[in-house]
């Protein structure tokens, strides 16, 4: 394995890259260099034949992002079958945290966006994007300022951020679906269900393998084609296709995903979706939303996490993985803030018909999941420590980095 591929593969240089790839991109849109690349990035590019004419930009949060959420989907399979999430007993205690962690910030996002609605700027509508938890961002700060930490707490923010995901997914494919095609959508679950079969045949082996491998990428791009076209989000068909496919092939493609959404597609995304020109306006006259996000996402998933998951802790049934001192539950609270890449992606979605305040709320993802950062940097700094004054911490794996460990 390369060193390349070895860092791709850790928990920390991914979360480097793309912290360094959106402040570069929110950089450059404010130099003179913004026109130049706007003009690419605004450009419109069609596939002859079809009704896909998406611009660059929308084709990397579109297109390039479906990989990462079929990888996404890989990891979730993994999860709800065979790891931290594959029974209720197990479950139950990260799902209450989880629930905190979507429903408190909604609840402070509405407060502070709500009065704004009867003036007519719409700010109520990005309530889902304080509500979505960046694993690779959560796990990079584990991995630099929590070495030592129990594995128990390490589980239980997989959970906590893996159960995130699926809820972001819920919400991108029920909210900001538009123009639906039944015709075209019913077609695409028939693409994502005959992936499903030829991921059941492929063997490693054989002469049918290249022409499966073939036959299934393929048929991917048609179930995305297909899913763009209905009016479904197209990142819905990476989900879909990940999911169903066969698990003795979905782990070996994960691991052979993992450094090319580490290194290039999410990188690529931050960029575009980073590359906003700051408001020239003073602070009394930035949308609700701005604060609403600013507030919601690092305060709003710290509070809903460690309350709802210190209730969890009272009512462990029988079997259920040991309970999370309360100080540690605000640390993954803090994790749990930096919301990132799919709440990047929910700012774009819900205020794309209005792009000053898109604008500002991407904005307010940035800032507030670097605040988020910042507090759960020192948060589990102060946890490891305590962990290992107390003798019960435990050494990181050293082959975690080089196996993929958790990360994406």
């Amino acid at each position: 394995m390369s060193r390349t591929t070895r860092l791709l593969r850790s928990p920390q240089f991914p979360a480097i890259l793309l912290l360094a790839t959106a402040g570069l991109g929110l950089l450059l849109a404010n130099l003179p260099t913004h026109d130049a690349i706007a003009g690419v990035l605004h450009a419109h590019l069609g596939v002859p034949g079809t009704p896909l004419d998406l611009s660059v930009s929308h084709w990397v949060s579109d297109g390039v992002l479906a990989i990462f959420f079929f990888v996404v989907a890989l990891e979730l399979q993994y999860e709800l079958t065979r790891g931290e999430l594959n029974s209720v007993r197990v479950a139950v205690q990260p799902a209450i945290a989880a629930a905190g962690g979507i429903l408190v910030p909604i609840a402070l996002y509405l407060l502070i966006a709500a009065p704004s609605a009867g003036s007519g700027t719409g700010a109520a509508g990005g309530w889902p994007i304080p509500t979505a938890t960046d694993i690779a961002f959560a796990l990079g700060v584990l991995a630099v300022f929590g070495r030592g930490l129990p594995s128990a707490v390490r589980a239980f923010l997989l959970a906590l951020a893996i159960l995130d995901d699926i809820v972001g997914i819920v919400f991108i494919a029920v909210l900001f679906a538009h123009g639906l095609n039944l015709l075209l959508l019913a077609l695409g679950v028939v693409a994502v269900a005959v992936f499903a079969v030829l991921s059941r045949l492929y063997r490693r082996d054989g002469w049918s393998r290249p022409v499966l491998l073939v036959l299934m990428v393929v048929v991917g791009i048609v179930a995305w084609c297909l899913f763009a076209a209905s009016g479904v989000h197209a990142t819905i068909a990476g989900v879909m296709l990940g999911l169903v496919m066969a698990p003795r092939v979905a782990d070996p493609t994960r691991h052979t995903l993992e450094p090319w959404v580490n290194g290039l597609v999410l990188p690529l995304f931050a960029f575009v979706a980073a590359f906003v020109v700051i408001p020239q306006v003073p602070v009394s006259e930035l949308s609700p939303a701005f604060f609403a996000i600013l507030v919601a996402l690092p305060v709003g998933k710290l509070v809903g996490i460690a309350a709802f998951g210190a209730v969890a802790q009272t009512i462990r049934p029988r079997g259920a993985p040991p309970a999370i001192r309360f100080p540690d539950l605000l640390a993954a609270g803090a994790l749990g803030g930096i919301g990132f890449t799919v709440s990047l992606l929910l700012a774009n979605l819900a205020f794309a018909a209005d792009p000053a305040v898109r604008d500002q709320a991407i904005l307010a993802v940035l800032l507030g999941s670097v605040i988020a950062l910042l507090v759960a940097a020192v948060l589990v700094s102060w946890r490891a420590k305590a962990h290992r004054a107390l003798g019960d911490a435990e050494e990181d794996d050293p082959h975690e980095a080089e196996e993929g460990g958790d990360g994406r």
